[in-house]
């Protein structure tokens, strides 16, 4: 389905975890028509999150999909999953096949804007396991992802998460670091993140 690229991929250079960037894992055309169609297709929903015991607007849309009907949650959000659809499966099984893991969940995160981020975290919730392997398929704007350790404050690095591009972080990178997509300074189009995991 996504002429994969034969290129290696690019194995950032940071202690205790292992993070493997893939800039072109779709082609261009493929990966415009996936975010024409999720775009369209996708329930996308408005949460309020709670941070430091005050609610707010999350400032992102998001989505759920899973085949076992496990629930996901985090900052006191509950998300119940719709079951996969074909072009989710597709992407699920591409990215499957690359990656040698297998997934049950993606959650989905709709970025309107510049406005729109996701502040420092780690993918860490008990449902995911102690050390979950997380595939992150980008499309749409690019944007800023930054990455810093939990005890160097030396060890940090920002990529620009490029349309078609895929990210895995694995083996401590939810132990060790923790990571954000910041708000931008200039104006952003929209972006759809796709973030692949098992729930146990």
């Amino acid at each position: 389905m996504f002429n994969l690229f034969d290129e290696e991929p690019i194995h950032l250079n940071l202690p205790d975890a292992e993070f493997i960037y893939y800039p072109n894992f779709i082609s261009k055309e493929k990966a415009d028509l996936l975010f024409e169609t999720l775009l369209s297709e996708i329930p996308w929903q408005h949460d309020e999150i709670t941070i430091f015991g005050k609610k707010i607007a999350q400032p992102r849309l998001t989505s759920l999909y899973g085949n076992d009907g496990k629930s996901y949650g985090y900052s006191n959000i509950i998300m119940q999953p719709h079951p996969f659809n074909s072009t989710l499966m597709f992407i699920k099984e591409e990215i499957e096949n690359k990656v040698k893991e297998h997934f049950t969940t993606v959650l989905l995160n709709l970025y309107r804007n510049e406005k729109d981020s996701n502040g420092w975290h780690a993918d860490n919730e008990k449902e995911l396991g102690r050390d979950p392997v997380i595939a992150s398929l980008s499309l749409g704007e690019e944007r800023i992802f930054q990455i810093k350790h939990n005890r160097n404050k030396e060890v940090k690095q920002s990529i620009t998460l490029q349309h078609g591009s895929l990210l895995v972080m694995k083996n401590g990178a939810q132990i060790h670091y923790k990571h954000q997509i910041p708000k931008a300074s200039k104006p952003k189009k929209p972006r759809i993140n796709l973030t692949f995991r098992k729930i146990l």
